[in-house]
C-alpha cells in the first residue's frame, strides 16, 4: 500500500498534495466544529416585556337568582320514576320530575275510607243522642205529671184524715225528687250526646284533612316548571367526595331540592381565595375565565364583590381551610353557558411595565441564593438573580440579568 502511494507520487504529485490538503481542511474543519457546538441543555430567552402578576383559582358557574324544585314536603316515601335530563331547555308547564303514585294513592283510598266510617259514626252518635233525648223529654213530662197528681191528692188533706194527707205530701215530696232526677238525667245525656259528636266530629275533621293532603300530595307527585328557561339537577352529598343529582329510582325525602331553574341574566362565576391572598384583591380587578366544558373561547370579566369575612371551604379536604368568596361579573355571554361548569380564574393583581422575565424553571436555589444559568457561548455561567416577582409559570427578575440573553430551563452542573 506505501509502496502504490509512493508510485502516485512520483507519477501525480500535485493531485496527492491536493488531496492531503484537502482531507487536512476537513479535519481542521471538524475539530472547530466540535468544540464551539453548544450544550444539550434547553434554553430559554430572557425577555423585557409588560409583566402580569396574577392569581390563579378555581371557580364554578353559578346564577344569583334561581326558582328550586323540591320534593313535596308533606309525603313520606317518594321514589323518582322520571327526571328531566340536566342542562335542557323546558318550557313552563313541562314535567321536572315524576314519582311513583302508588303509595300515595293507597293512602288517599284509606284515608277517604276512614272519611266515611267517621262520618257514618257521627250519623250514629246523631241517632243514639236524638233516642236519648226523646226518652229523657218522656221521663221528664212523666215526673211532671206525678208532681202535679201528687200536688191535688195532697190538696185534699182537709176532707180525708191526717194520716192520708201526710202519705199524699210525701208523694208530692217523692214525685219532685223523680223529677229533679229526670231533668238531671236529661242534662246530663245532653252533655255525653254532646262529647260523643264533637269526639266523632273530631275524627272526621283530621280524615278529611288527610283526604285533603293525600289528594294534594297526588298533585304534587308530578313536579312541573314553573316558566321557561334551562333545567339545572342539584348535585347532592352522597359520600366522602362523592355529588350526585337524582336519578331515576332513587329516593328522596320530603323537601329534597331536586332541580333548579337559574336565571341566566344573573350568571357570576364564583370563585375562593385563600386568605394569604386577600389583601391583594380588590373590587375591579380584571380577570380572565377559562371554562373547562367551553375550551374553545376564553372570557374575561372583573371581580364585582369579596366577601367581608372568611368561611369554611368544605369542598376540600381537612382540614377544612378558611377562605373568601370572590364573585366575577362577565363581560360576555354565551348560549353554552351552565351552572356547574367549573373552570381556570386567573386574577390579575398588578402589571408592571418593561419588566424582565424569565421562566420560573429557570431559577435555582442554592446555598441560600437564586442563580441562573446564562449561556456564554459553548458554557453557561452561573450568575445570582434578585427575584421581584412570581406569578405562575414566569419570574420578574430585579436584578442580574438582561434582557436577549438565554437561561438553562435546568441546571447544566448537574449529571444527566
Amino acid at each position: 500500500m506505501i509502496a502504490r502511494l509512493r508510485k502516485m507520487w512520483s507519477q501525480r504529485p500535485a493531485t496527492m498534495a491536493a488531496i492531503f490538503l484537502l482531507v487536512a481542511s476537513a479535519g481542521v474543519l471538524g475539530a472547530v466544529r466540535l468544540t464551539s457546538r453548544p450544550p444539550a441543555v434547553a434554553t430559554a430567552e430572557v425577555k423585557r416585556g409588560e409583566y402580569l402578576d396574577s392569581l390563579p383559582v378555581r371557580g364554578e358557574v353559578k346564577a344569583l337568582r334561581s326558582v328550586t324544585i323540591a320534593a313535596p314536603p308533606e309525603v313520606g316515601d317518594l321514589q323518582v320514576i322520571k327526571i328531566a335530563t340536566d342542562g335542557v331547555e323546558i318550557k313552563k308547564g313541562d314535567a321536572i320530575v315524576e314519582f311513583d303514585k302508588t303509595r300515595t294513592e293507597q293512602d288517599l283510598a284509606q284515608y277517604k275510607s276512614a272519611l266515611k266510617s267517621a262520618q257514618a259514626e257521627i250519623d250514629q252518635a246523631r241517632a243514639q243522642a236524638r233516642l236519648t233525648e226523646e226518652e229523657d223529654v218522656t221521663a221528664v213530662m212523666k215526673a211532671r205529671y206525678e208532681v202535679e197528681t201528687a200536688k191535688l191528692e195532697a190538696s185534699k188533706q182537709e176532707i180525708v184524715s191526717a194520716i192520708e194527707g201526710a202519705k199524699a205530701r210525701l208523694k208530692v215530696t217523692d214525685a219532685e225528687q223523680k223529677l229533679r232526677e229526670s231533668e238531671q238525667k236529661q242534662k246530663a245525656d245532653r252533655a255525653i250526646n254532646k262529647a260523643a259528636i264533637d269526639g266523632k266530629t273530631q275524627g272526621r275533621e283530621k280524615a278529611l284533612f288527610d283526604v285533603r293532603r293525600a289528594g294534594h300530595s297526588l298533585t304534587q307527585m308530578v313536579l312541573r316548571s314553573p316558566a321557561d328557561g334551562m333545567i339545572t339537577l342539584v348535585q347532592l352529598w352522597r359520600g366522602p367526595g362523592v355529588q350526585a343529582a337524582f336519578k331515576p329510582g332513587d329516593r328522596a325525602w320530603p323537601g329534597a331540592p331536586i332541580a333548579e331553574l337559574p336565571d341566566m341574566s344573573t350568571i357570576r362565576v364564583f370563585a375562593r381565595a385563600d386568605e394569604t391572598e386577600r389583601g391583594r384583591l380588590q373590587t375591579g380587578q380584571l380577570v380572565t375565565v377559562q371554562l373547562d366544558a367551553i375550551p374553545d373561547r376564553p372570557f374575561t370579566g372583573r371581580i364585582s364583590q369579596i366577601s367581608a369575612i372568611a368561611t369554611m371551604d368544605f369542598s376540600s379536604g381537612w382540614p377544612f381551610p378558611r377562605n373568601f368568596n370572590v364573585e366575577i361579573a362577565l363581560d360576555q355571554s354565551d348560549s353554552r353557558l351552565r351552572p356547574g361548569m367549573t373552570s381556570q380564574v386567573t386574577i390579575i393583581v398588578d402589571r408592571v411595565a418593561n419588566a424582565i422575565t424569565i421562566p420560573a424553571q429557570s431559577a435555582f436555589q442554592k446555598s441560600g441564593r437564586t442563580l441562573a444559568y446564562v449561556l456564554r457561548g459553548t458554557k453557561f455561567e452561573e450568575r445570582a438573580i434578585e427575584v421581584g416577582r412570581r406569578s405562575g409559570d414566569r419570574i420578574l427578575v430585579a436584578r442580574g440579568l438582561n434582557a436577549g440573553e438565554r437561561v438553562a430551563l435546568q441546571d447544566p452542573s448537574e449529571k444527566p
